[in-house]
């Protein structure tokens, strides 16, 4: 049965590879990243896509239109886009803190406020997180912004699974462990993850399609290294 799914963060990495992976699947997917291009490149039937930013506000309403013309519902939606920042905690700014939190927190949370309306009781939100968020995992120098960034939407999404538990959607997030990707070569340079951004991808569009039938407002650790 198709599937009216959202990404946020296509451009690259697991977003990009998980586009794919759901078109193949004949789901149809609103593609959202701020360089569309990589994806428009695809030329896929079922995928449409457009320049998206978290921190613009009009750009939520882009979203909002597409839904309410084109699709009417949506069934899932995958909070994947994110923001890294590494440098030392004694030069991150005030301003350092709210771009990270503008894309990793903030715009997850009004990406889902936009989303809810067109959502049914088993809707399904999948946020992306990291291990760097989750109480008690080994901790990085640097990335003081970022990580606890992480952490707030591990708790958002508590939140939310608690607020609309009678009603749905179901709303999870997968602490991600390290993945081959452009962003943890950033982090990390030189360091090789044991799981490729393909692999992952796999894990989660499975996750999103069906295991919100067993799991609401839960943390789940993918990882199987450190960082």
């Amino acid at each position: 049965m198709s599937k009216h799914i959202i990404i946020t963060g296509t451009s690259r990495g697991i977003g990009f590879e998980m586009v794919k992976l759901f078109a193949n699947q004949g789901h149809k997917v609103l593609a959202l990243s701020r360089n569309s291009q990589p994806i428009l490149d695809l030329k896929l039937d079922n995928v449409s896509s457009f320049s998206f930013d978290l921190s613009n506000e009009d750009d939520y309403k882009k979203v909002e239109t597409f839904v309410q013309n084109e699709w009417k519902h949506i069934d899932i939606l995958i909070n994947n886009a994110g923001m890294l920042l590494n440098k030392p905690f004694a030069e991150t700014t005030i301003l350092d803190f709210t771009k990270v939190y503008q894309t990793n927190v903030f715009g997850v949370a009004e990406m889902t406020r936009i989303a809810l309306p067109f959502m049914k009781s088993n809707g399904h939100i999948v946020t992306i997180s990291s291990m760097g968020g989750i109480q008690g995992s080994i901790k990085f120098p640097g990335l003081a912004a970022y990580s606890s960034s992480k952490g707030a939407v591990i708790t958002l999404t508590e939140l939310l699974a608690e607020e609309y538990k009678e009603t749905g959607p179901q709303f999870n997030v997968l602490a991600l462990g390290a993945v081959q990707t452009e962003m943890l070569e950033e982090a990390f340079p030189g360091y090789e993850a044991p799981t490729t951004a393909l692999e992952m991808a796999e894990y989660i569009s499975e996750f999103a399609l069906k295991s919100n039938k067993f799991y609401n407002g839960k943390v789940l650790q993918v990882s199987n290294s450190t960082p």
